[in-house]
C-alpha cells in the first residue's frame, strides 16, 4: 500500500438501514486537518515560505523538508485515498484517510506516534521497576550545534548515559564490574513556543541489576541529594565539552571554548539558530525578538522539585520525577508528555490581523502566555523542527540496549516469564509479544473509544478495500457529496524582504 497508517474514520455515510446509535456509546469522528488553523496556514503560505528561503539565502530548503509540507498536506484528506471499512452486520461504511507518518509536526501523526511509543515502552520494554526521569537541558549554542549535526548526539549520550550509570551503581554501594543499570533516552527538539530546544529526557531504572546464584536481583537506590546533582552535572559538563572537542565542533583556546566553524546547511541553519534563540529569522523582521503577550502575574521563581536540580554554564539537571514499580499508569503518561508532537492544534489561532497567536502550553515565569508571529515567520519555525532522515530520537542503554546480556531476562514479556506461563499450561503454546499495537488498539486504550465496532449496531467493522485510483476517489467522494480535490495551494506572492510588513 502507499501508505501504511491511516487516519480517525470518517462517520455519518450511508447505511442500508436505519440504526439507533447504542446508549452512551462514546462516538469518534474523523479528524478533518483542512479545518485547523495549522493547516490552513501550510496550504496558503507554502510557496510564499519556500519563495522566502530561495530569495534570502540563494538557497532552497533541503528535500527532506519541503517532502515533510508536501506530506502534511496529503495528510488526512480523503481526496489523496483512503480505506472503506464496513459493517458486517447493518452494512454501515466509514471512509478512513490516509496519513504522513511524518515525525516534524504534524499533530495528528504525532498523536499517533506518542500513543503508540509510550504503550510500547512501557508494555514491552521498561521493566516493573522504580524509574527515575533525568531531564539535561542544553545551552543554545549546543541546541543548535546538535540541530545541525545531529550525528554529535550520538557521542555525548554515551558520555552522559555512563556518568549516570555510575552514579546509581556507586549509590548501591558497587563498582562497575559488579552491577548494572539501564536507560532510555527520548531526544526532545521542541519547547512550548515552537522554538527548537533540543534537551533529554533519560528514563532511568532507579537502581541497580546483580547477578547472584545465577538469579537476577532488581536493588533499588536513594535518591540523590542536591550536592550529589550539582557534582554530577559538574562532571557531565566536563566530559560533554572533551567528547565535542575531540570531534571537532569545539575549539578551545587560551581558556576560551566556542564553536568550530562546521559546514551547515545554507537555507536551513539560519532558521534554526532562530528558532533556538526566540528570534526571526527572514523576513522585514529578521533578527528580532518574538512579540509576546503576557496576560498573568509573573510568577515566583522558586519551584517545587528544586532539590533535586543543579545547573550551571547554561546546562540543567533536574532528577526530581520519580515512579514506584507500581505505577505504570504514571509512567505510561510520562512517556506520552515527553513523545508529544511539536505543534498542538487546539493552542493555534489566527487575531482579527491574519497573524498566528500560539499559546504556551504552560505561562512563563514572566507572566507570557502567548507568541504573535506572522504566518510566513511561524513557517520558519515548522522548518526549524523538522527532524534529519533516519535520526533516531529514542536510544536504550545499559541493561536495554538490543544486544544486552540481561535484556531478555528483565523487560515484560521476558523469556523467563513465558517459560514459567507455559509449564503453567503445557498444552498452550507460547506466545510472542506484539511489539506494535493499531491505531484501534491505541483509540481504546488512550481515549476509551472503540473504531472497530459500528456506531450504529455494535458489529465488527472491517476493511474491504484501499482506494487509491483516482477516478475510483473521485467517483465515490462524489456520491457521497464530499470534496474531491484537496485544497489548492496558494500561488507565491512576491517577496521584499525590505518591506515593512
Amino acid at each position: 500500500m502507499a501508505k501504511a497508517a491511516y487516519h480517525n474514520p470518517q462517520n455519518n455515510l450511508h447505511s442500508s438501514a436505519q440504526h439507533t446509535t447504542a446508549e452512551n456509546r462514546i462516538h469518534y469522528e474523523r479528524h478533518r486537518p483542512e479545518e485547523t488553523v495549522l493547516y490552513q496556514l501550510v496550504q496558503e503560505h507554502i510557496e510564499s515560505f519556500f519563495a522566502q528561503v530561495e530569495t534570502e539565502t540563494g538557497s532552497g530548503l533541503p528535500d527532506f523538508v519541503k517532502d515533510e509540507f508536501d506530506a502534511f498536506l496529503e495528510c488526512g484528506v480523503l481526496a489523496h485515498g483512503f480505506l472503506r471499512l464496513r459493517c458486517a452486520d447493518c452494512t454501515h461504511e466509514k471512509l478512513v484517510a490516509f496519513s504522513c507518518k511524518r515525525r516534524g509536526f504534524c499533530p495528528s501523526c504525532g498523536g499517533r506516534r506518542m500513543a503508540q511509543t509510550a504503550a510500547h515502552l512501557v508494555d514491552h520494554v521498561i521493566p516493573n521497576v522504580p524509574v527515575r526521569q533525568w531531564v539535561l537541558s542544553l545551552p543554545i549554542p549546543l541546541r543548535y550545534l546538535f540541530a545541525a549535526h545531529p550525528h554529535l548526539i550520538s557521542p555525548v549520550l554515551q558520555v552522559i548515559s555512563r556518568a549516570i550509570s555510575t552514579f546509581l551503581i556507586k549509590q548501591a554501594g558497587f563498582k562497575r564490574p559488579d552491577a548494572q543499570t539501564g536507560a532510555i533516552t527520548l531526544i526532545q527538539r521542541f519547547g512550548s513556543a515552537a522554538n527548537l530546544n533540543i534537551h533529554l529526557h533519560c528514563l532511568v531504572l532507579d537502581g541497580v541489576y546483580r547477578i547472584q546464584n545465577d538469579t537476577v536481583e532488581f536493588l533499588s537506590v536513594r535518591s540523590p541529594t542536591v550536592d550529589q546533582l550539582q557534582a554530577l552535572l559538574s562532571q557531565i559538563i566536563k566530559r560533554v565539552m572533551k567528547a565535542l572537542t575531540r570531534h571537532g565542533a569545539l575549539i578551545e583556546e587560551e581558556g576560551m571554548t566556542y564553536l568550530a566553524d562546521i559546514e551547515s546547511d545554507a537555507a536551513l541553519a539560519p532558521l534554526q539558530s532562530a528558532a533556538c534563540t526566540y528570534r526571526i529569522a527572514l523576513g522585514p523582521r529578521a533578527g528580532q525578538k518574538l512579540l509576546t503577550l503576557k496576560t498573568v502575574a509573573a510568577q515566583n521563581l522558586e519551584q517545587s522539585g528544586q532539590e533535586y536540580c543543579a545547573n550551571a554554564h547554561g546546562f540543567s539537571l533536574h532528577a526530581g520525577v520519580r515512579y514506584a514499580m507500581n505505577q505504570r499508569n504514571k509512567l505510561e503518561r510520562l512517556c506520552r508528555y515527553i513523545t508529544r508532537p511539536a505543534i498542538a492544534d487546539e493552542r493555534l489561532a489566527r487575531n482579527k490581523d491574519g497573524q498566528i497567536v500560539l499559546t504556551l502550553k504552560t505561562p512563563y515565569r514572566d507572566g507570557t502566555t502567548h507568541i504573535v508571529l506572522s504566518p510566513v515567520e511561524f513557517m520558519q519555525r515548522l522548518a526549524a523542527l523538522v527532524p534529519r532522515p533516519r535520526l533516531n530520537l529514542i536510544r536504550f542503554h545499559g541493561v536495554l540496549a538490543p544486544n544486552a546480556k540481561l535484556r531478555a531476562e528483565i523487560i515484560p514479556g521476558s523469556k523467563k516469564n513465558k517459560s514459567h506461563a507455559s509449564n503453567a499450561n503445557d498444552a498452550a503454546p507460547p506466545s510472542q509479544a506484539t511489539v506494535r499495537i493499531s491505531w484501534a488498539r491505541l483509540l481504546k486504550r488512550v481515549f476509551e473509544i472503540d473504531i472497530e465496532r459500528c456506531p450504529h449496531c455494535g458489529g465488527n467493522v472491517k476493511i474491504i478495500a484501499a482506494i487509491l485510483e483516482r477516478t475510483a476517489i473521485t467517483k465515490i467522494l462524489d456520491h457521497l457529496g464530499l470534496p474531491a480535490r484537496a485544497p489548492p495551494r496558494a500561488p507565491a506572492q512576491i517577496f521584499d524582504p525590505f518591506e515593512p510588513t
